[in-house]
């Protein structure tokens, strides 16, 4: 491997992924190209490239940490701009498949915003280079060059049609769920990548509230999950809150469960989930949206570094690479995982010889396994997901016996502090997955202190008085509500 620059390098996609990425190769190349099939939005408003924007989004602090390190002052850009930054599981109220988890002091944090105000924060920074073009409205047509190596790319300009190749030391395919690299790697003689999908057939259901006055600034973030113990399709539902003085409400089940598709049905569903809290919330609340719905939400991963020989010149990441059920909070901090492991490999030099690209495409994808494995190994346990995948951590013979351990997980975690802390280090990806095997958090298990169990939604009394909710009303409906099995943590 040499240590010269590369000459240019293109980005296909402009979301969270491709722009941390296009950051990235700013430093390492004398010129990119950001192709993006969208017009991109000069202030915080949906796209249609983001179709899972208009949902509940959280940045996981590994993810808002690295992206600090790549774009100081981020943080302090989307606090200014309203976003709210929630310590875990201090800020949280939550329902567990095995009972409401204690607000323990917060090890962690979260930053809760809009979609549309993340990627709209982080890529007015990341972008800002000279040595960075964006072609907007541009959507990238085939890859040049052959199964050894990837030279370029052929992009169309969506309003004239006219095709343009661009050469290129280095491609990267950054275009999400809706990406075409199977197509184009086949186009090459490239062979079949290897593929897992996990699909619960989860669908989501969202709104944007006026909260209350008072709730914008101290309230928690309030998350319902389903109890997948039961089999029977999950339900589930959060609170968020978010810039503006708004809560960003989302709905969600598995396949086999009836989503809200009216505005009329929204309230009723968030009612009949595990506890009726959020439909209390919501009972004076000025509904300020339609209903937004989408069904974007399978675990898909391919392995690119499976195959013998990776075409150099190329690389995958974010959503085209590994796709996650969005309830989990991966795919942003995900997504910066994926730049700054792409900056280390780049950083020792530019990839030049044969399997270069191979070796870089192996460490994105060692990158991206924990928060992989952390969504599809809980999904799968819901009835009804389909799954096609051949990790033996998903289809081994001792699955059945992980998904066990993970309700024991779940239990210690909501009463135990030295248990919660582990496992929230873990869920925000500040520590591997491994972690949970660990002597030390089976100790923590078995020996911290178990909290009692909670019977309602642990507010505050200030809290309850901000949204005009009476302690002695929620706690009846409680107190049925921790019946075993395990919940999405995310």
């Amino acid at each position: 491997m040499t240590t010269t620059r590369l000459a240019h390098a293109v980005v296909l996609g402009a979301s969270m992924a491709g722009t941390l990425a296009a950051h990235v190769l700013a430093r390492h190349a004398e010129t990119v190209t950001v192709v993006e099939r969208d017009e991109l939005p000069e202030e915080a408003r949906h796209r249609k490239g983001v179709p899972q924007g208009r949902h509940a989004h959280l940045l996981w602090s590994n993810g808002a940490r690295l992206i600090e390190d790549l774009l100081p002052g981020t943080t302090d850009r989307l606090l200014a701009a309203g976003a709210r930054r929630l310590g875990f599981p201090e800020d949280l109220v939550t329902l567990t498949g095995q009972g409401w988890q204690h607000r323990f002091p917060a090890t962690q944090f979260a930053l809760l915003a809009s979609r549309p105000l993340l990627d709209l924060t982080v890529r007015q920074e990341a972008l800002t280079r000279r040595n960075i073009t964006v072609l907007q409205r541009t959507e990238a047509v085939d890859l040049t060059g052959d199964a050894g190596r990837v030279t370029g790319v052929v992009v169309r300009d969506i309003d004239s049609g006219r095709r343009t190749a661009l050469e290129a030391d280095l491609v990267i395919d950054a275009t999400g769920r809706g990406s075409r690299l199977k197509q184009w790697l086949a186009a090459l003689g490239v062979p079949a990548l290897e593929e897992d999908v996990v699909d619960a057939g989860v669908a989501y259901a969202t709104r944007f509230f006026q909260a209350p006055p008072g709730a914008t600034t101290r309230f928690p973030a309030v998350n319902i999950a389903a109890d997948d113990n039961v089999r029977e399709p999950g339900r589930f539902g959060v609170v968020y809150p978010i810039e503006g003085g708004r809560w960003i409400v989302t709905l969600s089940c598995t396949r086999g469960a009836r989503l809200p598709s009216t505005e009329e049905e929204f309230l009723p569903f968030a009612r009949d989930l595990r506890h009726p809290v959020i439909a209390d919330l919501l009972r004076d609340a000025e509904p300020l949206t339609p209903l937004y719905g989408s069904r974007s939400a399978a675990n898909r991963r391919l392995y690119p570094e499976r195959l013998d020989r990776w075409p150099d010149g190329l690389l995958v990441l974010g959503d085209s690479l590994t796709a996650f059920n969005p309830i989990y909070g991966h795919g942003m901090s995900s997504a910066a995982r994926c730049a700054v492991t792409l900056d280390r490999e780049l950083g020792q030099g530019a990839p030049s010889g044969p399997g270069d690209g191979h070796r870089i495409q192996k460490a994105i994808g060692a990158a991206v396994d924990d928060p992989w494995i952390l969504a599809a190994s809980k999904d799968i346990d819901y009835v009804n997901c389909r799954v096609d995948a051949t990790d033996p951590r998903l289809v081994g013979v001792d699955t059945e016996q992980r998904l066990r351990f993970a309700d024991a997980i779940t239990a210690a975690s909501i009463r135990v502090p030295e248990a919660s802390e582990i496992v929230t280090d873990v869920m925000s990806l500040n520590a591997p997955q491994s972690e949970l095997g660990s002597n030390r958090f089976l100790l923590a298990m078995r020996t911290g202190e178990r909290r009692p169990e909670l019977t309602a939604p642990p507010f505050s009394a200030e809290e309850l008085a901000v949204v005009g909710l009476d302690a002695s009303v929620l706690t009846p409906a409680a107190a049925g509500s921790a019946a075993a099995g395990p919940a999405p943590v995310g």
